[in-house]
């Protein structure tokens, strides 16, 4: 297991170039980011500056057009596609700004899917999932379906899915963007908290207030390219 402090990520010169009709769109534009294990990081920027597209990069849900990504110290920019999702289940896990729960699925269900896709046996599963619903304070809710429960509520769901597998990294894209100012400071906390365990955060946001008060690390984009590096003080 990696200490904290440790760099657990690393892109170099990473570019994600999309085709439009004639017209090359420069979404991502060779950037530089490294973080280390432990950190809170946060990626800022504009409309338009890249930041999903960088997170995606992070996450491996997207591929570099050109450059490297390193997670522990391998470039999984050469990894096949199947490989990859491995990768994913294991070491990353995902928060959507849009939850993107499974309405089919009760509160249990959905955050017990990562699991299944990992093969974990059904007793691991079981346990894991009663601890999570403990930690987000879900209990009351693990029969319910996505639409029967409230936004915070679903945003918690979304949390426990992504740390099922007990992820080293979770990614976490706008993740108050749609909730009400109580509850997202609510949704941070839990953010923090994970953080403090010594997850390593790393978030997406266009609200400077919170990057201010939580992240380590900011990662500051406009028009694709990373223009300026803030770090906390410690």
């Amino acid at each position: 297991m990696k200490k904290r402090g440790e760099e657990i990520i690393r892109l170099e010169g990473a570019t994600k170039y999309y085709h439009m009709g004639e017209v090359i769109v420069k979404a991502v534009d060779g950037i530089d980011i490294s973080i280390n294990k432990g950190d809170f990081v946060a990626v800022m920027g504009p409309s338009g500056s890249g930041k999903s597209t960088a997170m995606n990069l992070i996450g491996s849900l997207d591929m570099a057009t050109k450059g490297h990504i390193f997670l522990d110290k391998e470039d999984i920019s050469l990894l096949e596609e199947s490989d990859l999702a491995q990768v994913r289940g294991k070491h990353i896990g995902f928060i959507f700004q849009q939850f993107n729960l499974i309405p089919t699925l009760t509160v249990k269900e959905n955050i017990m899917l990562p699991m299944t896709l990992q093969n974990l046996d059904a007793d691991e599963r079981e346990e894991r999932v009663q601890d999570l619903m403990k930690k987000m304070e879900l209990q009351e809710r693990e029969d319910h379906y996505p639409s029967q429960i409230s936004g915070g509520q679903q945003q918690r769901v979304a949390i426990a899915r992504s740390i099922a597998n007990d992820p080293e990294v979770v990614l976490a894209d706008e993740p108050t963007g749609n909730l009400d100012t109580k509850t997202g400071e609510r949704v941070m906390d839990f953010l923090n908290k994970l953080n403090k365990e010594g997850k390593t955060i790393v978030m997406v946001t266009h609200d400077p207030d919170l990057a201010k008060k939580y992240a380590d690390v900011v990662y500051w984009l406009v028009d694709g390219k990373v223009k300026k590096i803030t770090r906390k003080k410690r």
